[in-house]
């Protein structure tokens, strides 16, 4: 009887501290991770000194302090210059930029070279005579003794002729007057060869004839008016005081060289 009482009364005794009992942790080993072996048990009074062999892993593994340099504080010396690269592709090129403001106006330049002497480019006469002509042979070139205009010399009064110096077209034109009763027949000449006529048939009355036209020249070339005489004899009238007779000539266009 005395047991049972016993074991009664520690009965009443559990249910009592059950409460309590349930709030406590309970402390249960785990296995570390892995296959590593489980760290052994210190006590507080054992040797701080690490065991021998490798580092336990856990949660008394002891952490790992790295250290950490700053690189700025420890700067040398400027280094050498190295080489110049290759020069890479060229970029695709850009839109036009805008127009900029106008410059100042730059100095004077140095003159230059002497040029070519400059080439004549024209030509023109206008001469008169003042004497009758009668011819006396079958051909004879009709001078002059009046010189209105005469550029460069180019026309012979002494012969009559007109000499080219400057190739090109040309105008020419002859007036002459008629004697009474006398035949009036010339040729406007290039060179050796007829151009025009001027002719008028023998009358009682006197008048002008004139006759016009354009040549090309080439360089000395000759024009020139010629008496032509045939059966009946040929004349051609002027005084002292009028000019009854011109040949003119100028230049209309000069050939390109």
């Amino acid at each position: 009887m005395k047991i049972i009482k016993g074991a009664a009364a520690m009965f009443d005794r559990l249910l009592l501290l059950s409460p309590v009992l349930l709030f406590l942790p309970l402390v249960i080993p785990v296995p570390p991770p892995g296959n590593a072996s489980p760290a052994p048990c210190r006590r507080c009074c054992d040797d701080l000194e690490p065991q021998e062999g490798p580092p336990v892993s856990g949660l008394n593994q002891i952490p790992e302090v790295r250290t950490f340099i700053n690189m700025t504080i420890l700067k040398g010396d400027k280094g050498n210059r190295g080489e110049r690269g290759t020069p890479g592709k060229s970029g695709e090129e850009g839109a036009p930029g805008s127009r900029g403001p106008m410059g100042p106006k730059g100095t004077k330049g140095q003159a230059g070279p002497s040029g070519d002497p400059f080439k004549t480019q024209d030509a023109a006469f206008s001469v008169g005579r003042r004497k009758s002509l009668h011819s006396v042979d079958y051909y004879q070139a009709l001078v002059f003794d009046t010189e209105f205009v005469n550029l460069h010399g180019h026309f012979d009064m002494f012969k009559g002729k007109f000499y080219c110096y400057v190739p090109g077209i040309y105008f020419f034109n002859v007036n002459i007057h008629t004697w009474n009763f006398k035949e009036t027949y010339l040729h406007i000449m290039r060179n050796d060869k007829e151009q025009a006529i001027v002719y008028a048939q023998p009358s009682e009355r006197s008048i002008m004839q004139s006759q016009s036209l354009m040549l090309p020249l080439e360089l000395n070339d000759e024009v020139w008016v010629r008496l032509y005489k045939r059966e009946r004899e040929n004349a051609v009238y002027s005084d002292d005081v009028d000019v009854y007779i011109t040949f003119n000539g100028y230049l209309i266009k000069p050939t390109l060289e």
